[in-house]
C-alpha cells in the first residue's frame, strides 16, 4: 500500500495587500514535521492546470506537505478557479502583487502544526520560476529552490520600440490565450511596477547573490523558454545544479486538460529529479 494522501482544495488565503486567493494542500495522512513545498504557476497558468494535481500527489506520497495556489491576480476567481473569469484582475497583475501573495501563503502554511519550519522549499514554473528566484533570495524562511523551465529575465519580455510606445499611449495591450482564444489585457501599470522595482526584480542579480541550494530543471525542446536561460541561471547561481530533460517541452509533456490518471513521462522525470534534490536537503 502506498502512502495515504489527504487533500484540501480551494483553501481561501487572505491578503489585504492584493485580494483573497485559493490554495490546495496535499499531504501524507498522520504526517508530522513535514517539509513544506510550495509550487508557483507561470504566465496564463493556474493551480489546477494540466497535470499539477498528479504532481502534487506525487510529492505528498514522498512525505512532503505540498501546496499549489493561484496568484491573486492570475485571472481566476474564488468562485471559478479553473477559468480566466476575471480578465480585469489579470490586466492588473504585477510582480509586486505576486511577491505579496507568496508572503501571505508562507505566513499561512508555515504555522500549521505538521510543518517543519526549517524545511521550506519553493518550486516555480516558467514565469513563476523567475519570481521564485527572487522570493527565495529575499525570504530567509525558504531553504531551497527549484525552477521548472524558469525564466532568467523579466525585462526583455516586455515589448520594445513601437509596440512599447503603443502600450504606453493606449494604456493596455492584449495577448491571446491560444487555448481559450481570450484576448487577455495587460495594463501599463505592469511595466510601471517593474520599472519602479527594477533592481528588486532583476533575476540575474538575485541569482548571483543566491547562496541556497538551487535545482534548475529544463527541457531541451522548450518552445517558450529556451535552454539558454537555464544555462544562465546555472552560471549565475554558485550553489546550483542543472538537470536537462531530453526532448521535453515547456510543460514537460502536460497539457490542459490532462485526462490521464498518470503523469506524462517527462514531468514524472522532472518530479523524480526534484524529489532526489529535496531528499538531499531535508
Amino acid at each position: 500500500m502506498g502512502t495515504k494522501v489527504l487533500t484540501q482544495k480551494n483553501i481561501i488565503i487572505k491578503n489585504e495587500e492584493t485580494r483573497d486567493f485559493l490554495a490546495d494542500a496535499f499531504y501524507p495522512k498522520n504526517g508530522k514535521n513535514l517539509p513544506l513545498v510550495i509550487f508557483a504557476h507561470g504566465y496564463k497558468g493556474y493551480k489546477d492546470w494540466g497535470a499539477w494535481n498528479l504532481m502534487a500527489e506525487k510529492f505528498a506520497e514522498a512525505g512532503y506537505y505540498f501546496v499549489k495556489f493561484n496568484f491573486s491576480h492570475n485571472g481566476t476567481t474564488l468562485e471559478n478557479p479553473t477559468e480566466f473569469a476575471d480578465l480585469e484582475a489579470f490586466g492588473n497583475n504585477n510582480f509586486s502583487k505576486e511577491m505579496s501573495d507568496f508572503d501571505a501563503l508562507l505566513d499561512h502554511f508555515q504555522e500549521l502544526p505538521q510543518i517543519n519550519k526549517e524545511a521550506i522549499a519553493i518550486i516555480g514554473h516558467s514565469r513563476g520560476g523567475g519570481i521564485s528566484v527572487i522570493k527565495a533570495g529575499e525570504d530567509e524562511r525558504i531553504k531551497a529552490l527549484i525552477t521548472l523551465a524558469g525564466v532568467s529575465n523579466f525585462k526583455y519580455r516586455f515589448p520594445n520600440q513601437q509596440r512599447f510606445e503603443n502600450w504606453k499611449t493606449e494604456g493596455v495591450m492584449y495577448s491571446e490565450n491560444k487555448r481559450t482564444h481570450q484576448q487577455m489585457p495587460h495594463y501599463f501599470q505592469f511595466y510601471e511596477d517593474f520599472q519602479k522595482n527594477e533592481d528588486r526584480f532583476d533575476i540575474q542579480h538575485a541569482a548571483q547573490h543566491f547562496q541556497k541550494p538551487f535545482l534548475i530543471i529544463q527541457g531541451t525542446n522548450d518552445e517558450a523558454v529556451k535552454d539558454k536561460e537555464a544555462f544562465l541561471l546555472h552560471e549565475w547561481a554558485k550553489n546550483s545544479e542543472l538537470v536537462e530533460i531530453p526532448n521535453a517541452n515547456h510543460t514537460f509533456g502536460a497539457r490542459e486538460p490532462w485526462e490521464e490518471n498518470k503523469l506524462p513521462p517527462d514531468l514524472n522525470k522532472a518530479i523524480l529529479t526534484a524529489l532526489l534534490f529535496l531528499k538531499s536537503q531535508f
